[in-house]
């Protein structure tokens, strides 16, 4: 289980992209904990759109039911129609 940051920002992003690709490559089936994440910016969304991303060109399992309201406000907000991304956001 990757446990996302509360502050998944730019201040935090190669620290937690570095994790999470040791995370990707070491495991067949990653599974995202966003429950403490309490602020996130357009990197942090980059982030986990290109998480989703490269996890699916893995052919990995990704076990992620977006729990995070402020992740699913700021993809509104951003305007992404990222199918690949949407189907974990419920929103």
């Amino acid at each position: 289980m990757f446990k996302l940051p509360a502050q998944l920002t730019i201040a935090q992003v190669d620290k937690c992209k570095t994790q999470l690709l040791q995370e990707i490559n070491d495991n067949d089936e990653v599974s995202f904990d966003d429950s403490e994440v309490t602020s996130i910016d357009a990197v942090g969304v980059q982030l986990l759109l290109a998480a989703v991303t490269y996890i699916a060109s893995q052919n990995k399992e990704l076990n992620w039911n977006c729990q995070s309201s402020v992740i699913q406000e700021s993809v509104k907000q951003l305007g992404l129609n990222e199918a690949i991304l949407n189907q974990y956001l419920n929103i």
